[in-house]
């Protein structure tokens, strides 16, 4: 609608014109706008274009070289690949890699849940994750702080325990102070594990308890998850979390792997106890349950088996779905060699046949639905012989081809 490729009928409310916004509704109607001058030129922006001229202008071929997706669009060409006005550069830039798993993403996200509205995947799809550096690289630390984090490390090394190797990775995105009471607070007897593992739990516990959930984004998609969890559909869920995990940008996504590696692992019956009266399983979810999803949207018992499914998946959650892979593998060659990067790749929403096969299609149901309607006017014994008459004239008249065949000569 912004580039006039197509407009709003116009529809009037209590008399005055309504302004002509896109609404997503069955009581909303568009059509294309027309070229009133091929001539005129009303502005490069703003011109009136043709759903054609708008492809025409969209793959419109250029030697220029691109950096974001929309420029590369705007210089494809629809003409094949040996084409000598082809001309994308042969490297890729990670900024159009990252905007096509985006897009990929989401468009197969969008498969998988219903989705009441779109407005969060699409404020997702616009900002497109950059790759940081880590907590600890962006973060300037003084020479103690890191002293400490490294006793801290080599002490999880020596223990060939994977609690505490879990644990102790999670002290990466831990403050410096919080990180310097736990070293000022470690037992004088390192080998007493149990009082390590009580006191890396209460800090672990006690910050996550404080931070913006992890899974703050796309709150949408959380119900939509949970719903399918709840109707069994544990494979499709299980994809849809990994696509929820893809859109997470690349240090919160690492930060939260590594939590969910220490509650599966602090989770197990047979690790340390972590309450006496309390199963380890339900104290990792209660006290870490909002650290990850904090929905208002989300009853309680949907939130508990959303966090309790992904861990017992946290070693599958963070795969990236075969499926998505080929498609957007595809999908970038198809970029760098300056094809349509839309009709061989992407999700498939409805059966693609070629012009030939549409038309004889057309044809054949057209006639089939001609016949069926010939035979229920000859059949309906509720018309009159004269009421038959006329609306078998009717007929006739207009499609005598297939009266005669029903009817013979």
């Amino acid at each position: 609608m912004d580039y006039k490729v197509f407009e709003a009928i116009p529809t009037k409310v209590f008399g005055k014109d309504k302004k002509p916004t896109f609404e997503d509704s069955s009581c909303s109607l568009y059509r294309f706008t027309t070229i009133p001058n091929q001539d005129s030129q009303l502005g490069k922006e703003n011109k009136l274009c043709s759903p054609s001229r708008y492809a025409d202008a969209l793959f419109k071929s250029s030697d220029i070289k691109s950096a974001s997706l929309e420029d590369l669009w705007e210089n494809l060409s629809l003409k094949p690949a040996n084409s000598p006005h082809v001309n994308i550069s042969a490297i890729l830039s990670p900024q159009v890699i990252n905007e096509v798993w985006q897009e990929e993403t989401i468009g197969r996200l969008l498969q998988l849940v219903d989705l009441p509205l779109l407005d969060s995947l699409l404020k997702q799809q616009e900002a497109v994750p950059k790759v940081p550096q880590s907590k600890r690289q962006s973060d300037m630390v003084n020479s103690s702080n890191y002293l400490d984090r490294g006793i801290l490390k080599a002490y999880s090394d020596s223990q060939e325990d994977e609690w505490l190797s879990a644990a102790t990775d999670c002290l990466e995105y831990l403050p410096d102070q919080m990180v310097v009471e736990i070293s000022r607070s470690f037992p004088e007897q390192p080998d007493r594990t149990e009082l390590v593992k009580e006191l890396l739990f209460d800090a672990i516990g006690r910050y996550y308890s404080t931070r913006e959930p992890l899974l703050n984004h796309l709150s949408d998609v959380h119900n939509g998850i949970a719903e399918l969890l709840v109707n069994g559909k544990t494979e499709i869920a299980l994809e849809a979390t990994q696509l929820l995990l893809k859109l997470l940008d690349f240090q919160n996504r690492e930060e939260f792997r590594r939590l969910l590696y220490f509650m599966a692992v602090a989770a197990n019956p047979s690790e340390f106890k972590l309450q006496k009266e309390s199963d380890n399983r339900m104290v990792v979810k209660r006290i870490f349950s909002k650290a990850i999803v904090d929905n208002k949207n989300l009853s309680k018992g949907k939130t508990d088996l959303l966090v309790l499914f992904l861990m017992d998946h946290q070693k599958d959650v963070f795969k990236i779905p075969g499926t998505l892979h080929k498609i957007v593998s595809v999908k970038l060659m198809a970029i760098q060699n300056g094809r349509d990067p839309n009709r061989d790749a992407g999700y498939i929403y409805c059966q693609r046949i070629d012009q030939r096969d549409y038309s004889n299609n057309m044809q054949k149901t057209t006639k089939d639905e001609l016949l069926n309607l010939l035979k229920t006017i000859d059949e309906d014994s509720k018309l009159s012989a004269k009421e038959k008459k006329k609306l078998l004239g009717q007929f006739y008249k207009c499609h005598p081809d297939i009266f005669i065949e029903h009817f013979g000569d």
